[in-house]
C-alpha cells in the first residue's frame, strides 16, 4: 500500500470516528434532557451538583489511557458537561471581574464556555449577587501560594449566608502588558496589589526605579493602560487579546509554582465525595489556652488541618475569628464528631461548607 492510500485510509476512519463521535454526543445530551425533566418533577430542582461532576472528571481523568494528556481530557469533558447542563437549565455565575483577571479564567475553567458570566467590580459584590439569588453561583479568590490569604474573601464570610460549593486551583502566569514596543519605554507599572508583589523580584531587577501602581484588578489596569505611553501592566495573555497590548516579557512572576486557589460559592450543600475539604469559622475568648482548646479535638481526631488564618471579629478590639480548612467532609464520622465538640467549646462555630477538592 502507498502512503497516500494509507493516508487515505486514516482519514477514512477519523472521519468515522468523528461521526460516531457526533453521535454519542449528542445522546448524551439527550440523556442531560430526560435528567432535567426528572428532575422538574420532583419539586424545587437543584440541576448543577458540583459533587457529581467533580466526580466524573476526576474519573474521566483516572480512566484516561492516552495518548492524550489528563488536563487535555478533563478541559473536553468540562466543556461537553457544560453545555449539556446549559439544555437543563443555563447557569449564571458572578465573579470578580473584568473580563480577562485570572478570577475570570478560573471561572471558565470551573464552569465551561456555557455558563453565563457576570463581571463585578468587588468581591463583596459577588457574595450579594449570590445571596440575593440573582446569580446561581460566585467564583472569588481566597488565598496564593506565594503572598498568602485573601483577607477581603475571608471576611465576607463573617457577615454572608452563602455557602462554599467547590474550589478551582490556578496557575498563575503573569505577563509585562504595554501598548509600547519596547520594555525600555516602560515609565509606569500597574497592578492589583498581589500581582505587583508577585513579580517584586523581576520588577526589581529589570525595571528599577520604575513606578509601581496599584490598581483594583490586572485587567482594569490593562483597560487603562492601552494606547497610554509608557505604561505596562501585569496580567495574562488574555488580557493581552482582550485588550490589544503586547506581550514585552513573559512568566515573569518571582516563583515557577505560582498558584492561587479560588471558591466557587453558592446556595447549595454538597454531598460528600471521598475527596473533600471542610471550611469553617470559629471564635473563642481571649483568654490563655483558648485556642489551643480549639484546635485540640482536630489533633485528637487525627484530622488533617491544612489552612487556619485569624481576623479581627469586628465586634470586640483583640479578640479574632478563626478561618480553617480540614481535610474530610463533615458528614464523615470524624469530622461530624469533632465538629460537635467545638460547638460546645467555641464561642461560635460557622461551617462554611463541604465541598471536593481540586485537581491539581
Amino acid at each position: 500500500m502507498s502512503g497516500s492510500d494509507e493516508l487515505e485510509r486514516v482519514r477514512e476512519r477519523i472521519d468515522w470516528i468523528d461521526a460516531d463521535l457526533l453521535r454519542l454526543l449528542n445522546e448524551r445530551a439527550r440523556c442531560a434532557e430526560d435528567v432535567a425533566a426528572v428532575k422538574r418533577g420532583q419539586g424545587n430542582p437543584v440541576f448543577y451538583r458540583p459533587e457529581r461532576e467533580a466526580v466524573i472528571l476526576r474519573q474521566v481523568r483516572e480512566r484516561n489511557p492516552g495518548p492524550l494528556p489528563g488536563d487535555a481530557v478533563v478541559r473536553l469533558f468540562r466543556e461537553i458537561m457544560s453545555e449539556c447542563l446549559a439544555l437543563e437549565q443555563p447557569l449564571q455565575v458572578a465573579y470578580l471581574g473584568p473580563e480577562g483577571t485570572f478570577t475570570h479564567l478560573a471561572t471558565r475553567k470551573h464552569f465551561g464556555h456555557a455558563a453565563t458570566l457576570l463581571p463585578l467590580a468587588s468581591i463583596d459584590s459577588v457574595f450579594r449577587e449570590v445571596a440575593s439569588g440573582r446569580v446561581q453561583f460566585g467564583v472569588v479568590p481566597i488565598e496564593n501560594s506565594t503572598e498568602g490569604v485573601v483577607s477581603h474573601t475571608v471576611d465576607c464570610f463573617l457577615e454572608s449566608p452563602v455557602l462554599i460549593c467547590g474550589e478551582v486551583v490556578l496557575p498563575v502566569q503573569h505577563h509585562l502588558l504595554s501598548s509600547s514596543a519596547r520594555l525600555e519605554d516602560v515609565r509606569l507599572v500597574m497592578a492589583h496589589p498581589q500581582a505587583l508583589a508577585q513579580c517584586r523580584q523581576w520588577l526589581d531587577r529589570r525595571l528599577p526605579g520604575v513606578e509601581r501602581r496599584h490598581a483594583p484588578s490586572n485587567a482594569r489596569a490593562a483597560d487603562d493602560a492601552a494606547g497610554v505611553p509608557g505604561a505596562a501592566v501585569i496580567a495574562s495573555e488574555v488580557a493581552a487579546e482582550r485588550y490589544g497590548l503586547e506581550i514585552l516579557a513573559r512568566n515573569i512572576e518571582d516563583r515557577g509554582d505560582n498558584t492561587t486557589r479560588f471558591l466557587v460559592i453558592g446556595r447549595i450543600e454538597t454531598d460528600p465525595t471521598g475527596r473533600d475539604r471542610t471550611s469553617i469559622m470559629l471564635s473563642t475568648a481571649n483568654r490563655p489556652g483558648s485556642l489551643f482548646r480549639l484546635l485540640k479535638p482536630i489533633a485528637e481526631a487525627g484530622i488533617s488541618l491544612t489552612r487556619i488564618e485569624s481576623r479581627p471579629s469586628r465586634c470586640v478590639n483583640w479578640e479574632y475569628v478563626f478561618f480553617l480548612d480540614l481535610i474530610g467532609h463533615q458528614q464523615d464520622p470524624a469530622i461530624a464528631a469533632c465538629l460537635e465538640e467545638l460547638r460546645e467549646s467555641a464561642e461560635m462555630l460557622k461551617i462554611l461548607g463541604s465541598y471536593p477538592q481540586a485537581a491539581t
